[in-house]
């Protein structure tokens, strides 16, 4: 209802009571800078008041020089003309955002509320007179706050005239702000790389959405964070240059350059990092070695950056830190990129020459190569494993279930970097739980057409999974899954062909391996594929949901880390909380139904 003119006429329609009052934001979302005003504002028959904040919550809380009083000016402007039934402005003088992730700011009795001061100042002063001007609004808040003396007050209002460039540019990546985006079903606000509301995010999905927004724009997305830091340094330098003997309270003085000290060194930090993510999405994106090197020139500055940060701010209430452990989480992956796409390859090309080897070798029977025929037989056509030949060797018999085991274990570790237990965990213990039950459900019964049909479906699989990963590492993977629509749906469809495929090949390699019937094979492969959803379903219902995908999220730094620390991954993307138990329940189902269907006598028999 705040931002859509239907849903507000479907609530509010008709509704004409005199006692009824809408107080509404003026801009199309919350208290983010580059949103257009909001033009429900514009419709309705009901009394309305314009709702503003004082106290930018997203914009460091009102720790930085921050005049709001020529947007507000001209949202109220616009709203009169097209409204009659504007009456009012109220403005939030201090609330807005949790407690502890700004300064520890009071209005009126603690910290230096002064600079958000002026906007309760403006914004009564403009309700006042709406045609007021917003730089003359500025300086007579000046003369009252700090100092009747005209040079002092000129440069008070030069530095709040800069300031909301130098806010909009310093914690905005304008080319992708002015965008209207959807993501994941919602509509992201136009900061994300800055997660609510004093995370550097690292996070895939955010920071590869940016650069793709911003892509034909890079060098203005980039350059925008050297000019916040030009204007912050101007800004301390005008303000420092005043006389202290001119201000009534020479402390207030010092807290103002202590403050632009803070908003220069936020600002070097957080430029040298949107230049690192930006040059490192623009590598993932084109292989350009030019721009490699200039994330890791980047990435050296923000490291350095960020621990002076740190070190200066960190304890600091009133000028408390930002926080980089998710920007450091997708640091670290990003180093991994490149040896991970390298080991992709490396294992890509054995795989390869062992399919070819086991389609195509015609010449002597090594050993060895009864297994890789095994496993492309397995492969293409897992109803013929029946016919294969006995295992020569000791070799064939071992080979043909620890190749495919080796490129599960090792293309899965490239693909999380190395880093995510939690991922090799759901997605190799499933692996293990699926064939270790189709295993001991065949008893006594020589298990090599089993595995050659298994093995031969989970190399198909990994193949796929190794050519998304072998450009530029898993980054490039995400960054393609999150940036190109068609080509993740091919990939999606592909992949998820090739997932159900296992489950063919294991139905196959039962009849034809073992000659069991239709019903008795349907059943082992409905147990095996209901063991690993019972398993981690119960895992993730033990857990919680909430924190089972905060856990996996945090090491594969896919969704923004701020999510479940603030908004909760399953609330933000409409998770239900029972899906783990509705996952156990299915599971338990499977290997009950699958259970019923394998009773009766035991058809099996042993490969001769």
């Amino acid at each position: 209802m705040h931002i859509d003119a239907k849903s507000y006429d479907e609530v509010l329609g008709g509704i004409d009571d005199p006692h009824l009052i809408v107080s509404t934001k003026y801009c199309l979302g919350d208290y983010y800078s580059h949103l257009p005003f909001n033009h429900t504002l514009e419709m309705g028959t009901q009394r309305r008041i314009v709702e503003f904040q004082a106290r930018r919550e997203f914009e460091v809380f009102g720790s930085l020089p921050n005049d709001l009083g020529t947007l507000h000016g001209a949202a109220l402007q616009q709203f009169l003309a097209a409204n009659p039934h504007v009456e009012g402005v109220w403005t939030w003088t201090q609330g807005g955002g949790p407690l502890r992730a700004g300064p520890r700011t009071l209005y009126l009795r603690e910290g230096f509320w002064q600079l958000y001061d002026l906007n309760v100042y403006s914004a009564a002063r403009l309700a006042w007179d709406p045609d007021a001007d917003p730089a003359q609004v500025t300086a007579d808040w000046a003369r009252q706050t700090f100092s009747a003396d005209p040079a002092t007050v000129a440069a008070i209002g030069e530095v709040m005239a800069l300031s909301r460039q130098a806010v909009t540019k310093g914690l905005y990546i304008g080319p992708y702000a002015n965008r209207t985006v959807k993501a994941l079903g919602v509509h992201p606000p136009p900061m994300m790389w800055l997660f609510e509301w004093d995370i550097v995010t690292g996070d895939s999905a955010v920071l590869d959405s940016i650069y793709s927004v911003s892509r034909d724009r890079l060098d203005e997305a980039i350059g925008e964070g050297d000019e916040a830091v030009e204007l912050a340094a101007r800004m301390r330098q005008v303000v420092a240059g005043t006389d202290p003997a001119t201000w009534r309270d020479p402390a207030l003085r010092q807290r103002f350059v202590d403050t632009l000290d803070f908003q220069l060194n936020l600002f070097e930090t957080l430029g040298a990092y949107r230049t690192m993510f930006l040059r490192y999405a623009q590598w993932l994106d084109t292989g350009d070695p030019e721009a490699r090197a200039a994330w890791e020139s980047a990435r050296d500055r923000y490291a350095e950056a960020r621990d002076v940060h740190l070190a200066r701010y960190g304890d600091d209430v009133d000028l408390p830190a930002f926080r980089f452990p998710a920007a450091d989480i997708g640091v670290s992956r990003a180093e991994r990129d490149q040896a991970m796409a390298w080991l992709a390859r490396a294992l890509l090309a054995l795989l390869v020459a062992a399919v070819l080897v086991g389609a195509f070798w015609r010449g002597r029977q090594r050993p060895g190569i009864a297994a890789l025929r095994a496993l492309w037989v397995g492969m293409t056509r897992p109803w013929r494993v029946g016919g294969l030949p006995p295992p020569p060797s000791t070799v064939d018999r071992v080979l043909v279930w620890a190749l495919p085991a080796f490129a599960l274990v090792l293309s899965r570790a490239a693909f999380s970097w190395f880093a995510s237990p939690a991922h090799l965990t759901l997605t190799l213990g499933s692996w293990l739980l699926f064939a270790l039950a189709l295993r001991l459900l065949l008893g006594g019964a020589d298990p090599y057409a089993l595995w050659a049909a298994l093995g031969g479906a989970a190399t198909l699989r990994t193949l796929i999974l190794l050519v998304g990963t072998a450009s530029r590492g898993p980054g490039r993977y995400w960054f393609n899954f999150w940036t190109d629509p068609p080509l993740r749906g091919v990939y999606v469809t592909v992949a998820f062909a090739a997932f159900l495929w296992v489950f063919v090949a294991a139905y196959h390699a039962l009849r034809a391996g073992y000659g069991l019937g239709g019903r008795r094979a349907t059943g082992r492969v409905l147990v095996a594929g209901g063991a690993p959803v019972a398993v981690f379903g119960g895992v993730a219902t033990g857990m919680g949901l909430e924190r089972a995908l905060s856990v996996w999220n945090d090491q594969m730094a896919l969704l923004p880390w701020g999510l479940s620390r603030i908004l909760g991954i399953t609330v933000f993307l409409d998770i239900p909380p029972w899906l783990p138990k509705a996952a156990t329940v299915a599971g338990v189902g499977l290997v009950a139904a699958g259970a019923l269907l394998t009773l009766g006598r035991r058809t099996t028999r042993t490969l001769a």
